[in-house]
């Protein structure tokens, strides 16, 4: 989740770059058409077949990511950057909330549901204190549609991740996950890109930044998937908000972005949180580890 995190802030610099010479459609089909041909070649490689027992599960996997995807990029192009990228990290808290009304509609008593560990939730609600701290989120009143639009997106991200763990939980390959999520990208993205305007002229530079954009975002898919499929869910949202710390640190390398103590208060709530979603997670695995520990 780390790797996968890194990678995406670096996919993230990308699209900023990228943003003044294309679109959101555009930038959504050629990541994910490079995301097919890379997984392509990898799943030839490695004998994984396309044909899946449980297509449904895909789809429904694939559709929500999209638009999820698709829907923080068009946040992204009507609010500031801090308001959208905060909106779509909410997609932690949307995990933590369905995780746990799921538990307590399934439990028959009165005691706390099982399989919810409150530290956790504590640790992703931490997490994302400190991702409010470091981008400080702002939304004018005429901006509330697109507010929606960013606030979906993290809903839609949230039920798409918790597909990605069911999947892993029925033995679907990761490669085989990202294909046809980067399949439907390629559709939706074409279809987007189709209704605002069409396709760009490309030059050598905007060929070299969606080249990284593909690369780095299926690399980062990849380990994201495999994280979901192995690791808790809670654990890897925790960890997932270590992207802003990455982000924020690439923002002032390379756009001159101004360092606050309130951005600095805010790295150390989130590093905290993967910390600490961390040591539970390897708490939780050691074989003698008890339920009655404390």
């Amino acid at each position: 989740m780390l790797g996968a995190s890194l990678l995406f802030a670096l996919m993230s610099v990308g699209v900023k770059l990228a943003s003044a010479q294309y679109s959101a459609g555009e930038i959504v089909m050629y990541r994910a058409s490079i995301g097919l041909v890379l997984m392509t070649v990898v799943m030839r490689s490695r004998s994984i077949p396309l044909a899946t027992p449980v297509a449904a599960m895909h789809f429904w996997r694939s559709l929500c990511g999209v638009s999820a995807l698709c829907l923080w990029f068009y946040a992204i192009g009507n609010l500031p950057l801090a308001t959208a990228v905060t909106l779509n990290y909410m997609s932690s808290i949307w995990i933590a909330l369905f995780l746990i009304a799921g538990a307590f509609l399934l439990s028959n008593s009165n005691k706390p549901p099982a399989g919810i560990d409150a530290r956790l939730v504590a640790a992703v609600l931490t997490g994302f204190v400190g991702v409010a701290l470091v981008l400080r989120p702002t939304l004018a009143s005429d901006q509330l549609w697109y507010g929606l639009s960013g606030l979906l997106s993290g809903v839609l991200a949230a039920m798409a991740y918790l597909q990605v763990s069911a999947l892993g939980r029925v033995g679907e390959p990761e490669e085989r996950v990202v294909f046809y999520f980067s399949l439907a990208g390629v559709v939706a993205g074409a279809g987007v890109a189709a209704i605002s305007g069409g396709l760009s002229v490309h030059t050598p530079r905007g060929l070299a930044l969606l080249l990284g954009i593909g690369v780095s975002a299926t690399a980062a898919q990849w380990m994201m998937t495999r994280a979901y499929a192995i690791g808790t869910a809670l654990s890897n949202a925790a960890l997932q908000y270590l992207g802003i710390v990455f982000a924020f640190v690439m923002g002032v390398w390379l756009f001159n972005d101004p360092v606050t103590a309130m951005a600095l208060a805010g790295m150390a709530l989130i590093i905290a949180a993967g910390l600490a979603a961390t040591l539970l997670r390897s708490r939780a695995q050691r074989p003698d580890h008890s339920p009655n520990d404390t």
